[in-house]
C-alpha cells in the first residue's frame, strides 16, 4: 500500500529513505504534471531546482524524468538554487510552474517538494488540494519532453541588486556578518557585497548536508554561531537565511537575536515611512501585533490570515494590492518583487534600512520598542504522542478559563487556538496572547506567545506547556 503523502503549509516533506523516497517523489511529480496538463499550459514547461540537502540533485533529476515523460519540457537548475530564485525564474520565464526539492528549515534527515505556481509564489490551498487528489493517478503517457540545464541564479541576483539601494549600503560603512546555515543562500549576499566593497564576512557557507549541530532555521539556538561571529568581528548586524533561503533572521551588534517579528516590523515601518508604496499589510495568525500598531499609525489596512505564506499568495491573487505579507517563521514577502517570501531580499533590505536611517540593527529595534511599546515573543516546539497532542487540542477548543495565573479574556481559532490573557502590559506594551497549534509539516505541537516582557513570555509559555501535558 502506498504511504500517505500530505502537503503542509508549504509543500510535502518527509524523512529521507523512510517516506521521502524516489517512489514517492515520482508520485508527487506525476501529480504535479497531471495538474499542469489539466489546469495550466503544459507547453510553457516546468522549472526544477534543489538545495544543499542530501540527495537533492538526484531527487530533482527523478522529478524531471517523470514530468518530462508526460510530454512537458523541463529546465533543471545547473547548480544549487534558493527557493526564491526558482520562484522568480518561474514568473520571469513564463513557466507553467516550478518544483523545488528542499525541506527548508527541517532537520538534516528530511527533504521535501515545494510546488511554485506560474505567478512565482507558493501554490494556493486550492492548487495543493488538486495536486493531492492526483497522487494515486496512473502515470501520464505523453511524447517525451526535453530536460535541459539552466541557470536560475544570475537573473535573480540582478533583480535583487535592482530592488535594493546597494549604492547607499556601500556608502554607510557598516559591517555585516552573513550566515547561510550551510544552505542554498551561499554566496548570494556575500557576492553582491564583495562586488561593491561592502564590509562583510560569511559563515557556515560550505556544503554540508548534515547541518552539523543545527537545524537550518534562523532562530535560537541555531543562530548561536552567528551571535558569536557578530561580536567577535565587531559587526553592525548579522543577517541569516534558512536552508533554502526564503526565511530571514538577524542578530544585533551586541549579539542579541532579532527574531522575524522584529525584522518584519523594521521593514514595515521603513516601507510605510520611506517608500509609501500602496497596498494592504498582511500577517499570519501567529505574528506580532506590533505590526497592527505600525499599520494603524500610517492608516494602512492590515489583514490577518492563516499560517503559511500560501495565504498571502491567495490574497494577492484575489486582486488585492499587498504591500508586504509575512509569518512568524521568517517568511516575509513584498509582492511587487514576488508573491513569495525571500530571505535574501529581506536581509539586503534590512541593510538598506540601516544605511538609510544611519542606525545599527539594535538601534532600529529599540526605536520600535520605544515608539510602539515593548513586544517580546517566544515559541516552544513540543514532540508529543498523538494522544497527548489531540487531548491538548480538544481542551484548547473548549476554551480554558485560564492559562497559569492569567484569566483567558477571549479566544480566536483562525488557525489553532489563540488565548488573549489579562497579563500586565507594562504601560503600552504588548497585550499578552498564547497560541496552541499543531504543525502542518512536522509531528509537533507548537506553543507561541507574545507579551510585554521576556520574563512574562517565559512564564506564560511554561504555563501553556503545563496545560498541554495536563490530563483531560
Amino acid at each position: 500500500m502506498a504511504s500517505q503523502i500530505k502537503f503542509g503549509t508549504d509543500g510535502w516533506r518527509g524523512v529521507i529513505a523512510d517516506d521521502f523516497t524516489f517512489e514517492n517523489v515520482r508520485r508527487v511529480s506525476n501529480a504535479i504534471a497531471a495538474y499542469v496538463h489539466q489546469y495550466e499550459d503544459p507547453k510553457k514547461g516546468i522549472l526544477i531546482a534543489y538545495d544543499t540537502r542530501f540527495g537533492s540533485r538526484r531527487f530533482a533529476e527523478i522529478s524531471a524524468e517523470v514530468i518530462a515523460a508526460t510530454g512537458i519540457n523541463v529546465q533543471i537548475a545547473k547548480e544549487i538554487t534558493p527557493t526564491p530564485a526558482l520562484s522568480y525564474a518561474v514568473k520571469n520565464m513564463g513557466a507553467a510552474g516550478g518544483v523545488m526539492i528542499t525541506s527548508s528549515h527541517n532537520p538534516f534527515n528530511w527533504n521535501g517538494v515545494k510546488y511554485k505556481a506560474g505567478y512565482g509564489g507558493s501554490a494556493t490551498p486550492g492548487i495543493i488540494q488538486i495536486i493531492e487528489s492526483k497522487l494515486d493517478d496512473a502515470p501520464i503517457k505523453g511524447n517525451g519532453g526535453k530536460v535541459v540545464e539552466a541557470d536560475f541564479n544570475a537573473a535573480y541576483i540582478q533583480v535583487l541588486k535592482d530592488f535594493v539601494d546597494i549604492d547607499l549600503i556601500a556608502k554607510c560603512n557598516f559591517k555585516f556578518c552573513i550566515d547561510v546555515m550551510y544552505g542554498a543562500g551561499r554566496g548570494m549576499i556575500a557576492g553582491i557585497f564583495a562586488e561593491r566593497g561592502i564590509k562583510h564576512i560569511e559563515i557556515r557557507n560550505e556544503i554540508n548536508p548534515l547541518f552539523p549541530g543545527i537545524n537550518p532555521e534562523p532562530i535560537l539556538p541555531h543562530v548561536k554561531a552567528l551571535q558569536e561571529a557578530v561580536v567577535a568581528n565587531h559587526c553592525d548586524a548579522g543577517l541569516v537565511t534558512d536552508g533554502d533561503a526564503d526565511r530571514i533572521g538577524a542578530v544585533a551588534e551586541d549579539g542579541s537575536f532579532v527574531d522575524a517579528h522584529k525584522c518584519y516590523a523594521v521593514l514595515l515601518e521603513w516601507l510605510l515611512k520611506r517608500k509609501t508604496w500602496p497596498g494592504v499589510v498582511t500577517r499570519a495568525f501567529n505574528t506580532t501585533r506590533m505590526l497592527d500598531r505600525i499599520a494603524k499609525k500610517y492608516n494602512r489596512e492590515l489583514i490577518e490570515h492563516g499560517i503559511g505564506f500560501k495565504y498571502v499568495a491567495d490574497i494577492v491573487l484575489s486582486g488585492r494590492e499587498v504591500l508586504i505579507g509575512g509569518e512568524e517563521s521568517g517568511g516575509i514577502g513584498i509582492p511587487r518583487h514576488l508573491p513569495e517570501r525571500d530571505g535574501t531580499l529581506n536581509a539586503l533590505l534590512i541593510a538598506n534600512v540601516m544605511a538609510e536611517e544611519g542606525k545599527t540593527l539594535g538601534q532600529l529595534v529599540q526605536a520600535l520598542q520605544d515608539e510602539y511599546g515593548p513586544h517580546y515573543y517566544g515559541r516552544r516546539d513540543l514532540r508529543l504522542t498523538e494522544e497527548v497532542k489531540q487531548s491538548a487540542l480538544q481542551r484548547s477548543a473548549a476554551k480554558p478559563a485560564s492559562i497559569g495565573r492569567y484569566k483567558v479574556l477571549s479566544m480566536a481559532d483562525l488557525d489553532g487556538y489563540k488565548f488573549f490573557l489579562d497579563a500586565p502590559t507594562n504601560g503600552n506594551g504588548a497585550e499578552a496572547w498564547v497560541l496552541v497549534r499543531g504543525s502542518g509539516t512536522e509531528p509537533l505541537l507548537r506553543v507561541y506567545c507574545e507579551a510585554s516582557s521576556p520574563e512574562l513570555v517565559n512564564e506564560i509559555l511554561d504555563a501553556a506547556v503545563e496545560f498541554v501535558h495536563a490530563k483531560a
